[in-house]
């Protein structure tokens, strides 16, 4: 029997943010307002149109000096981003 090595599943978001269609900067806004809410340490699941969203709504909060925990496309016009809180 084959041993199996247990993968890390992805973090459990606390807050869930769906913003598909969305503009931006509208979907940065309401990222950075649900952060302001969230506790320290809470991550943020955040739902993403591709294109201009998916480029700056994550470089945005990463400069606000939130960590980008995940970047993942789930289907072809939508990015799914895990943020944690940090400050």
């Amino acid at each position: 029997m084959a041993e199996q090595t247990e993968v890390n599943p992805s973090p459990k978001a606390d807050v869930f943010l769906d913003l598909k269609g969305t503009p931006c900067p509208l979907n940065y806004v309401k990222a950075k307002i649900k952060l302001e809410e969230m506790e320290k340490g809470q991550i943020l699941e955040v739902i993403l149109d591709d294109g201009e969203p998916i480029r700056n709504v994550p470089l945005s909060l990463k400069q606000d000096g939130q960590e980008i925990l995940i970047q993942e496309k789930i289907d072809e016009k939508h990015w799914r981003v895990l943020v944690r809180k940090i400050k």
